[in-house]
């Protein structure tokens, strides 16, 4: 069976430093200036060029914030010298689950490579979705979910996510990029590219209800 994948029309960049670059330039105005249903490609989703360095996130906060939402372990001290509020709270928190999820994903994929089930679904910490407050930022996750597939021999990923703050981009991007690549190793493919679809995009964390 064969398909189309109608994100060649959809704006294309090299690396994640360069749709980085993008974002923020488009959120440029600051404050609560927000660009709605941007969407756009990254080509190379290798955990290298995926790291984008920035003032607010180096590397070992990038690396923290990976390993904190992939499930695996950290020390008291990693968590105290890189949880900052700026960086993200209960939003950016993904944990709960998540090996789990990233296992059904790999079994799915190794059952039925054709599966259109592939899903990390990201919608809550713990509660069910009737529950839904807009005030509770753990309930209001900005990464809503992942979808995996398997295309022209490539893992291949699209990202929904309800807010991206671009100052936050380095951190969600790193964190993608992180978890596809460990899909990718267990179905020994390699990764292809990665779609980004974002609902409401600012500039940083100021936007108002983000």
């Amino acid at each position: 069976s064969g398909g189309r994948n109608l994100n060649a029309s959809f704006p294309r960049f090299p690396t994640a430093g360069d749709m980085y670059a993008h974002l923020r330039e488009l959120t440029s105005p600051g404050g609560d200036f927000t660009v709605r249903n941007f969407v756009g490609v990254i080509e190379d989703m290798s955990i290298a060029s995926a790291t984008v360095e920035t003032e607010l996130f180096p590397l070992g906060a990038l690396e923290f914030y990976t390993s904190k939402n992939m499930g695996w372990n950290y020390t008291p001290e990693e968590h105290d010298r890189w949880m900052l509020p700026e960086r993200g709270g209960d939003q950016g928190d993904y944990r709960e689950g998540m090996q789990e999820k990233i296992a059904n994903v790999i079994d799915c994929l190794k059952t039925e490579p054709r599966s259109k089930r592939a899903v990390i679904p990201i919608p809550f910490a713990t509660e069910g979705s009737r529950t839904v407050d807009w005030r509770n930022q753990g309930q209001t996750k900005c990464c809503r979910e992942l979808y995996l597939y398997i295309e022209d021999g490539h893992l291949k990923c699209t990202g929904v996510l309800r807010m991206q703050n671009a100052s936050i981009f380095p951190k969600n991007i790193h964190f993608f990029a992180t978890l596809i690549n460990r899909v990718g190793g267990e179905l020994r493919l390699p990764v292809g590219e990665y779609t980004h679809f974002i609902a409401n995009l600012c500039y940083d964390r100021s936007a108002i209800s983000c």
